[in-house]
C-alpha cells in the first residue's frame, strides 16, 4: 500500500490469491513510500511490481513510483489496483508517466491472469499492446471535445444555490455543546476542543464502547463486497452462485466476532462533538459558545459547478446549516469512531501461525465494527444527544437505507471530497484521546476507523459535488489558507482540465 495509506485488506487478498497461484510474494505493508518499494524489487529482482490504494490522495503516490520507475529506467510491469483506482485514472495519470507496461486490475480475482499474461513471453507482446491501445483510445476520448457536461461559473453556481425557508425551521438545541467521549468515563466533557486531558499522541486507558450494541448494527453487505462476493445480505447467502463460499464465510466471521466479543480482543471508541454553528457562503462556522462571535473552526465545503436541468440547485454541505444573515440558532456536530485498537496484535497472532486467512477476516470484522459504531453514534445523536428525532425507531436495514433525519457527511466522499478536512475534524474533536491520528495524507489511524460531520435539517441528504473548475479551486484555497498548489494535491481527481480550459 502506497505512502500515506493503510489501508490493506484488498492487497492483503491479492497476496493470498497469488500465493495460492505459486507466486512468491513480498508484501511491504502499509505507507510504503516509492524509494521502499523500488528498493525491494530490484534487490529480490521483482517480475511484477503491484501498488494498492484507498483513499484519493493515494492516486498521486502511484503516479510518483510510476514516474521513478521510469527515471531510474526500470522494466518491470506495474499493477495498479485499489478502491479509488479506476482505468480512467491509469490512463490518464499513471501510465503516460512510465515506458514500461502498467494494468489497471480490477479486483483480486483477475490478478493471476493479469500477471500470467504479463510474465508469459508469447502472450506479453500482444497483451501489453492491447492495453497500450486501449489506454490511448481513453485518452483520446477524455481530451475531445464536448464530451463531458459544461460547468458553472462559481457565482452562477452560488446564484443557484439550495434555497432553504429558514424562517419557517426552528433547530433543535442539543443536550450539550462541546465534545463526549465513548465509553464515558464518568467526566463531563463540555470545555470546546479539549476532549481529554491525555498527553498528545496518547490514549487515555478506557475501556470498549459495547461491542454487542454493535454488532446489531453491522451492514454485512460490504464485508462480503470486500471477499468479492456480489450480492445484498442475507440474499447472497442463499445466491445459487455464490450462496455456499458466502455461507461459509459469514459462519467464520461469526465465530471469529464470537471470540473478539468473548475475549475483548478488540476495543470500539469514540468522540463526538456538538455545537453552535451557521453558515457564512460556502463554510460552516463552528462557534465556541452561544453567543456565536468567537468561531472555534471553519468547515470548508465546495459546491456543484455543473449545470443543472429544471430547477435542481447547484449543492454545498453549507446550504443544509442557517446562514449567519437568517438570525437562526443552528447547530453541526462532529466525530470521530474506531473499532481499531488490538487489531494489530490479533493480525500478529494470526500470522505468526501462518493464518493470512484469519488475520484479513479480523481486519474486515474491525471495519465493520467501526462503520457500525459510526451509525450507532448517529442514532444516538438524533434521538438522545441532539434530540432532533426522539421518537426515531428504525430497523438495521432501514438505517442501511438512510431513511433518517439529518446526514453525516465525511471528508474523502462525494459531498466532501477533500481529505484534509479531517484535519479540522480531528483538533476540533482532539481525536488523538482516543488514539486515532492522521498519516501525511490524511488516512486514518488506525485503519478501522470512521469520522466526519453531523448536519441535522430534515431537508438535508447526501449528494456528489463532482467535477470543479479552477475558479473554485482559487476561491476554495483562499478561504482555507492554503497555497493553490495544496489545493490541487487534495482535489486533483475532481478538477476539470487544466487552469487554462
Amino acid at each position: 500500500t502506497v505512502k500515506g495509506d493503510v489501508h490493506d485488506i484488498g492487497k492483503n487478498i491479492v497476496g493470498v490469491v497469488l500465493q495460492c497461484n505459486n507466486y512468491e510474494v513480498f508484501d511491504l505493508g502499509v505507507m510504503a513510500p516509492a524509494e521502499k518499494i523500488l528498493e525491494k524489487a530490484r534487490e529480490v529482482d521483482a517480475d511484477l511490481i503491484g501498488l494498492s490504494g484507498l483513499i484519493t490522495p493515494s492516486l498521486d503516490q502511484m503516479v510518483h513510483v510510476a514516474s521513478e520507475m521510469e527515471r531510474t529506467g526500470m522494466t518491470q510491469p506495474l499493477l495498479i489496483g485499489g478502491a479509488t483506482t479506476s482505468r480512467v485514472h491509469t490512463a490518464v495519470k499513471i501510465e503516460p508517466r512510465y515506458s514500461g507496461a502498467t494494468v489497471h486490475v480490477l479486483d483480486a480475482s483477475r490478478c493471476v491472469t493479469v500477471a500470467g499474461k504479463l510474465l508469459d513471453h508469447a502472450s506479453r507482446p500482444a497483451y501489453t499492446a492491447a492495453m497500450r491501445e486501449e489506454y490511448e483510445g481513453i485518452r483520446r476520448q477524455r481530451a475531445g471535445p464536448g464530451k463531458r457536461a459544461p460547468l458553472l461559473a462559481l457565482e452562477a453556481a452560488r446564484a443557484n444555490r439550495l434555497q432553504l425557508d429558514w424562517g419557517r425551521h426552528e433547530p433543535v438545541r442539543p443536550t450539550f455543546t462541546g465534545t463526549r467521549i465513548f465509553p464515558s468515563d464518568g467526566v463531563a466533557r463540555v470545555a470546546y476542543g479539549h476532549a481529554s486531558a491525555a498527553s498528545p499522541g496518547s490514549a487515555p486507558s478506557l475501556p470498549s464502547y459495547d461491542l454487542d450494541e454493535l454488532v446489531s448494527r453491522i451492514d454485512w453487505t460490504p464485508f462480503f463486497r470486500a471477499w468479492e462476493l456480489k450480492g445484498r445480505f442475507p440474499d447472497i447467502l442463499s445466491d445459487p452462485d455464490v450462496g455456499p463460499q458466502a455461507t461459509s464465510l459469514y459462519e467464520d466471521a461469526r465465530a471469529l466476532l464470537r471470540r473478539i466479543r468473548r475475549e475483548g480482543l478488540l476495543a470500539a471508541k469514540g468522540v463526538i462533538g456538538l455545537y453552535p454553528a451557521n453558515a457564512s457562503g460556502d463554510d460552516i462556522v463552528i462557534w465556541d459558545s452561544e453567543a456565536r462571535d468567537n468561531p472555534l473552526a471553519v468547515l470548508h465545503c465546495l459546491r456543484q459547478q455543473f449545470a443543472k436541468s429544471g430547477d435542481r440547485p447547484n449543492l454545498c454541505l453549507a446550504d443544509f446549516v442557517a446562514p449567519e444573515c437568517s438570525g437562526v440558532a443552528d447547530y453541526a456536530g462532529a466525530f470521530v469512531v474506531t473499532a481499531g485498537e488490538g487489531v494489530a496484535e490479533l493480525c500478529a497472532e494470526f500470522e505468526a501461525d501462518g493464518d493470512d486467512y484469519q488475520s484479513i477476516l479480523a481486519k474486515a470484522l474491525a471495519d465493520r465494527l467501526a462503520e457500525a459504531f459510526a451509525e450507532r453514534m448517529h442514532e444516538r445523536v438524533r434521538r438522545e444527544f441532539w434530540g432532533y428525532a426522539p421518537d426515531e425507531s428504525l430497523s438495521n436495514s432501514q438505517l442501511i437505507s438512510e431513511e433518517y433525519a439529518g446526514i453525516r457527511p465525511a471528508p474523502g466522499y462525494p459531498a466532501s471530497p477533500d481529505h484534509s478536512e479531517k484535519e479540522t475534524i480531528f483538533r476540533l474533536l482532539d481525536a488523538r484521546a482516543i488514539g486515532v491520528s492522521l498519516t501525511e495524507s490524511c488516512a486514518m489511524m488506525p485503519a478501522a476507523s470512521v469520522s466526519g460531520i453531523y448536519i441535522g435539517h430534515p431537508g438535508s441528504f447526501y449528494f456528489g459535488v463532482g467535477r470543479i473548475d479552477w475558479d473554485q479551486l482559487n476561491d476554495y484555497a483562499k478561504r482555507k489558507g492554503i497555497s493553490v498548489d495544496d489545493a490541487t494535491r487534495w482535489l486533483s481527481p475532481n478538477l476539470a482540465g487544466t487552469p487554462h480550459g
